[in-house]
């Protein structure tokens, strides 16, 4: 691990220099311990490469790296509209290396290399693009008063620490970077253990772009190490997180002894209600759509599908039909392929895990239910898309999030017990309606407790459209003006224009 950077050869012939490195202060640099973490492809089990683990020593660094850099004139008094440039200009970057980068995730997570290259990365790109354009339109407000005018000031929040989750790598740290940037805060960014290598590239690209050495920095290694460390560390002033829940109490927990502000994206169970005047083919399609891309890795997932008695049958029919003729799996290079493998084989394992307790809860598998491991003869992490029927709510596989390509399907009479059925969760990310009653539709997206409501659609995402959940979905909002908000703190000056005290 002397060299900080290797060359690497992804199964569909691409050739990179893959760093391996910390980046603390724009430069790769060794653990003070020498601890690392390999990367393995989910689709063959062989290693990629190791990359070296920060510890909470290393997480120091890059933290007091950051600091400094937020006092620092080169950032600190950076025209806004300078700020914008070298976002855009990484946003170039990004988008020039997108065949690249759309490989390592590809290769390091297991999704599909077209999914990536037409889905995650673009998103990556317009979501740092918009932000860019935002550097220079953040004010605060003037408040006249008798004998004095007040004004506000939106300055940055200070150094976050932002934690990313494996199942859009790229996607995620963009909508980080990009409000966090924008607002003027410097960034200690740690990557998923299970997928370390595409932000390491990204660092690159953005010491390549020009921003100033420490705005930056990004680290791998264990959460419960290096993630604790950077979410405990005393300078750090605001922690955002993308994870499961689980993990995203303790990190509240640990915040909470220094205040921190915190912004957290969580998990779910989304329920995706479809009534009997719907579009049939239109809610099949959605519907699969919704649960079955990314491998089901999708924490606004609708992995609770409602369906209205009188079109119940005939739905899950045809949704079994789209199953089996859509949801191809395979390795993610073959371009047939609509599902890869799991991200790893603690995630293969929970998956089937929740299988067999559908099984055992008395649960109908109506399709799928098995490994596949024919498909990379005995390796791989690949599970058959599976579909329950005949679930009762109190089931495991019907309360609890799964995170893989598990559906639930069940049935509903009346509008009021969609809602009830649809509300009865501690999770509240997302949900979908399908109807063509234009007034139900808006009724039931404002009687549904979640943060984001598709009519007619499902996973709709836009960086100019606020991303964010309720209940044991998270705290905060990402995207749009609102992800702003999560990156700026206000404050306000009282100037007096006369008043005396007698």
């Amino acid at each position: 691990m002397a060299d900080l950077k290797v060359q690497l050869t992804a199964p569909n012939g691409k050739t990179y220099t893959q760093p391996t490195g910390l980046f603390i202060n724009n430069e790769f640099v060794a653990s003070g311990s020498g601890q690392t973490i390999t990367s393995t492809d989910p689709a063959t089990e062989q290693d990629i490469a190791t990359v070296h683990a920060a510890t909470a020593e290393d997480v120091d660094k890059a933290v007091r790296a950051a600091h400094a850099a937020l006092n620092d004139p080169k950032w600190k008094k950076l025209a806004t509209s300078d700020r914008g440039v070298l976002m855009y200009k990484l946003a170039e970057l990004i988008e020039s290396n997108q065949e690249l980068l759309a490989t390592i995730d590809a290769w390091d997570n297991g999704k599909p290399y077209r999914d990536a290259l037409t889905g995650d990365l673009p998103e990556a790109i317009g979501v740092i693009r918009y932000y860019a354009g935002w550097c220079d339109k953040i004010y605060g407000q003037t408040i006249p008063l008798p004998n004095k005018l007040a004004y506000t000031l939106r300055q940055p929040i200070g150094v976050v620490g932002q934690i990313i989750p494996w199942n859009y790598p790229l996607s995620m740290a963009s909508w980080k970077l990009g409000p966090a940037l924008a607002c003027g805060n410097t960034i200690v960014i740690k990557a998923a253990e299970q997928t370390p290598l595409s932000i390491l590239v990204l660092a690159d690209l953005i010491k390549q772009a020009g921003f100033p050495p420490g705005v930056v920095n990004v680290i791998n290694g264990l959460g419960k190490e290096a993630g604790a460390a950077l979410v405990q560390h005393p300078l750090v002033d605001k922690v955002a997180f993308t994870g499961s829940t689980a993990t995203a109490t303790q990190v509240m927990k640990m915040a909470s002894a220094t205040l921190k502000n915190i912004t957290l994206e969580t998990g779910g169970k989304s329920p995706l209600v479809v009534f009997e005047d719907a579009d049939l083919e239109e809610a099949v399609k959605w519907s699969h759509m919704g649960i079955m891309s990314n491998q089901g890795q999708i924490c606004t997932a609708t992995s609770r599908i409602l369906v209205q008695k009188g079109i119940y049958d005939k739905f899950v029919a045809r949704f079994i039909e789209e199953v089996k003729t859509t949801s191809k799996v395979g390795h993610q290079w073959d371009t047939e392929t609509y599902q890869g493998p799991q991200v790893t084989k603690q995630q293969y394992d929970r998956v089937l895990s929740y299988i067999e307790s559908g099984r055992q809860s008395g649960a109908t598998v109506a399709t799928g239910g098995q490994a596949l491991t024919e498909i990379g003869g005995g390796k791989g992490y690949f599970i058959a898309p599976t579909v329950f029927t005949h679930v009762k709510q109190d089931m495991p596989i019907w309360r609890e999030e799964i995170f893989g390509p598990v559906v639930v399907i069940s049935e509903f009479g009346e509008e009021d017990n969609a809602v009830r059925i649809a509300n009865d969760t501690t999770y509240g990310l997302g949900a979908a309606v399908f109807t063509t009653d234009l007034e139900r539709a808006h009724r039931v997206a404002s009687e549904i407790q979640a943060g984001m409501v598709w009519i007619n659609s499902s996973q709709d995402c836009d960086p100019r459209v606020p991303f964010g959940g309720v209940k044991q979905s998270g705290i905060g909002r990402e995207l749009g003006e609102a992800g702003l908000e999560a990156y700026s703190q206000i404050k306000a000056i009282h100037i007096n224009l006369g008043n005396r005290l007698s």
